[in-house]
């Protein structure tokens, strides 16, 4: 229990810092809180970062900021998936340097696991959705189980960085140990979780989820970089000599984080941040669109994009504009010390969202439209202050089935089918027969854990594991 003469001191400076930007609203239940909930009350207070949010609440809150819509785009110069002729031996090289900085120890793995599985049937970590069309693997246990497989392969301790959040951070902290690492040493997990802003109203008062505490939000994918410089995370992959770092999203389980040609190119050509991209499925698809301005390499959301560039064709009819972002970067540690030792500031995104809250009368409201915006930042913006930034296309089918919803596009049921999918091809390519209906489709249901397969060229060998595939059968290949 905290010292009442400890308490009280705190208590006067959050009086004097809430008086001094009218927020004294938040204090309003102190007399009636036990003094735990006050040090949780002190605490939030104590944690928001006035020097960003004050400017932000007149800027993103009290007003909403002004669209910057976008002028005189270019597409971005991207290198392909397969390369012309004259450029085999350039991707071989980028291949066998990517295998040699990854036997020499230097790339970590960077998981964003900050989500909760609420929209997937999951009361906890999104990590902890069952994601697999067969074996009950969870996206967590994927992740671990290919940072395993990698440390095996290329012979180095390959350490895995996973940025929760506070409202998932213990659960999964739990979920590891529970699943004794996914087979890694614990000393080579890294769990910590991301940074939270408060939620405003929109006259840009704070807001409270309960007496004693602030509601308070992630402060989106871009706080990573301070996060990982927060947590020591960043120092730590110095202390390792670790020189790269593969970033992506637990969401994906067809994401590569140890892919030798992605990690070979970003090194030759001295980018500081590289970026892989997919064609995009349609004009208007929910992803970055990854383009160049005034001579700098950006993203710009979907929602942003002009339609006179999203549907912008070629002369032969092809889509101009046709580089989707999906998350997954490689970025130097280097770079990443440089902008937060620079007091990096990506930019704020508005986003209105219903928070839940307690009324001036001290009962609790779930709100049935918006009331309040939270603040959030791109990882993605950090390319354009990256030297010689990189894109890579890759295949769709190989490397991006996003799970966000239950059903539909971009859920359980499309990341199951396009893992199957993808294993099918896998097999057929190392001479396997696979059963498949009257349209193509696969008619089984296989899952392949990384243990047996990080890439396609690893299923040759170990063809001898592979069973008979009959129809409809469920196979799980380790």
């Amino acid at each position: 229990m905290p010292a009442t003469t400890e308490l009280d001191h705190r208590y006067q400076s959050a009086k004097a810092t809430l008086a001094q930007r009218g927020q004294e609203h938040v204090l309003r239940w102190w007399e009636g809180l036990a003094p735990n909930d006050r040090d949780s009350l002190l605490t939030d207070v104590e944690s928001i970062p006035w020097d960003i949010l004050g400017s932000l609440i007149h800027t993103h809150v009290l007003a909403t900021p002004t669209r910057n819509i976008p002028q005189d785009l270019r597409p971005a110069e991207v290198h392909p998936a397969e390369p012309q002729a004259k450029f085999t031996k350039k991707y071989d090289d980028a291949r066998k340097l990517g295998r040699q900085l990854l036997t020499e120890g230097r790339v970590a793995a960077f998981t964003v696991a900050g989500g909760q599985g609420t929209r997937l049937g999951v009361d906890g970590p999104k990590g902890e959705v069952e994601v697999t069309p067969a074996g009950g693997r969870t996206l967590f246990q994927i992740f671990g189980e290919t940072v395993l497989a990698a440390r095996r392969r290329y012979g180095c301790a390959i350490p895995w960085y996973v940025m929760t959040s506070p409202a998932n951070h213990d659960a999964t902290v739990a979920c590891f140990a529970r699943n004794g690492y996914f087979g890694l040493p614990p000393e080579d997990v890294v769990l910590f979780p991301q940074g939270m802003l408060p939620a405003l109203d929109f006259d840009g008062k704070l807001l409270l989820s309960d007496k004693h505490r602030i509601a308070m939000a992630p402060d989106g994918h871009g706080g990573s970089l301070k996060a990982l410089a927060k947590n020591r995370a960043l120092a730590d992959m110095c202390k390792r000599g670790i020189e790269i770092i593969s970033y992506f999203q637990v969401d994906n389980p067809l994401a590569k984080p140890f892919d030798p040609l992605f990690l070979g190119l970003h090194a030759d050509t001295g980018s500081e941040m590289s970026t892989k991209v997919t064609r995009k499925a349609d004009d208007l698809e929910r992803v970055g669109n990854v383009c160049v301005q005034d001579g700098r390499v950006v993203v710009i959301e979907y929602s942003d994009f002009p339609d006179v560039y999203a549907h912008a064709t070629h002369a032969d009819g092809s889509r101009k504009f046709d580089a989707g972002n999906i998350a997954i970067h490689l970025l130097d540690v280097a770079f990443v010390d440089r902008l937060v030792g620079q007091s990096l500031q990506l930019p704020f995104r508005r986003a209105e969202k219903k928070v839940a809250f307690v009324d001036a009368s001290g009962e609790r409201v779930e709100p049935k439209s918006p009331n309040a915006v939270k603040l959030e930042m791109f990882v993605f913006d950090a390319i354009g202050l990256a030297r010689n930034p990189l894109l890579l296309e890759v295949d769709r089918a190989e490397e991006f089935s996003p799970v966000k919803n239950a059903t539909g596009v971009d859920s359980l049921e499309t990341a199951k089918r396009d893992q199957t999918s993808r294993a099918c091809r896998w097999l057929e390519a190392a001479g396997v027969s696979v059963p498949r209906k009257p349209d193509g489709q696969p008619d089984l249901t296989i899952a392949m854990a990384p243990s047996f397969a990080l890439e396609a060229a690893d299923v040759a060998e170990n063809i001898d594991r592979v069973p008979k595939l009959k129809p409809r059968d469920t196979v799980v290949l380790t």
